[in-house]
């Protein structure tokens, strides 16, 4: 029984990596040769930034169990620490790549502390209550950036939470002006990296969910008065998939906010944290690839629909609805399974027919 559920779930990992270097190359390749759109490839990062995110919290909330709100403030944590840092490295480190990297481990690094920090009252709470202490924290996060001037001049970086007070030397640089957020910012994000990052969150999430602390994860999820029973450290392991959540997602934040030539903490409020939660729900609830999927058509659908302005919002939400009622309805799940089930029968009689003929 454990060989055929190690069997199962290394067939299902390598089908999920192999989907996404799959879609990778087709992706790269048409860029390469011209053959995409701008706005497309302007859609590459961004996206490849919400699968990490999707995947991410799919750790949270479709492995461990507990609704967390509050993903974009880890988001733009990362993105902001990012920004900081790849600014501080511009002339020490001139490789863009290198600098990115850099960036985006300190941006999750940030994120990761103050998911530790957040998660230490937090994650006393379950349920409905998690999910508002969680949103309350990543609305928390937004306005501390909202109001947050940081600069850099020749004696160094300066903080200030108030722009009368803030004053920079000659030649110095705003990094972080308050309410205007970012501007300046290198653009330093690519494709590859945005890949790169995606291989690394899946590695992460999946060796994790496969380990025995995952199953204990699942195992809390699943009954936490016996997982308690059996001496499994319940705290422990909630915080651990918190802060691996908010790690990963301060990784992404780092290479979204380095996809744009400016960012506001507006861009990281709690519209962005239910986008996010309805591509983990909508991917199915632990089930990572569908994160992958879902993150990637649900971005990219209401992009590709601004042409019908006033409109797109709404075949979104109706798009939106039809997906939620194919996913969990019973009677239309098992309506697809026999339409796709009396499809192999035809096919395996095709084949069968055609070998005959031979």
């Amino acid at each position: 029984m454990k060989k055929m559920l190690s069997n199962n779930n290394t067939r299902t990992n390598l089908i999920t990596y192999l989907v996404v270097v799959v879609a990778f190359v087709i992706m790269f390749t048409l860029s390469e040769m011209g053959m995409l759109k701008s706005a497309v490839k302007g859609y590459l990062v961004p996206v490849c930034a919400y699968i990490s995110l999707a995947i991410s919290l799919n750790l949270l909330v479709g492995v461990c169990g507990e609704l967390s709100l509050g993903h974009a403030g880890f988001m733009g944590t990362g993105a902001f620490a990012g920004i900081i840092v790849a600014t501080m490295l511009r002339d020490l480190i001139p490789d863009p790549t290198l600098r990115l990297v850099i960036s985006m481990v300190a941006g999750g690094l940030t994120a990761g502390i103050f998911g530790f920090l957040i998660g230490i009252p937090a994650l006393r709470l379950r349920g409905d209550y998690l999910a508002i202490v969680t949103l309350a924290f990543g609305e928390i996060l937004k306005n501390i950036f909202s109001n947050l001037y940081i600069g850099m001049d020749a004696e160094g970086l300066h903080f200030s939470v108030s722009s009368a007070k803030f004053q920079l030397l000659d030649g110095g640089k705003m990094i972080l002006d308050g309410p205007v957020g970012a501007t300046g910012i290198d653009r330093i994000s690519t494709f590859p990296m945005g890949f790169v990052l995606i291989l690394f969150t899946l590695f992460v999430v999946l060796n994790l969910v496969n380990s025995k602390e995952g199953r204990a994860i699942k195992a809390i999820k699943e009954n936490r008065i016996a997982a308690e029973s059996v001496g499994i450290n319940v705290t422990a392991f909630r915080m651990k998939a918190f802060v691996v959540s908010a790690v990963l997602a301060g990784m992404a934040g780092a290479l979204f906010g380095q996809n744009f030539s400016s960012i506001t903490a507006s861009k990281f409020n709690f519209n962005t944290s239910i986008n996010i939660l309805v591509f983990v729900v909508l991917g199915g609830m632990g089930n990572i690839l569908g994160s992958v999927i879902s993150a990637t058509v649900l971005y990219i659908l209401p992009e590709a629909m601004r042409e019908l302005e006033d409109y797109r919002m709404i075949l979104y939400a109706v798009v939106l609805i039809v997906v939620m009622l194919c996913t969990w309805s019973p009677k239309i799940k098992g309506s697809i399974e026999v339409c796709m089930a009396g499809i192999r029968k035809r096919f395996k009689r095709k084949g069968k027919a055609g070998g005959s003929n031979g």
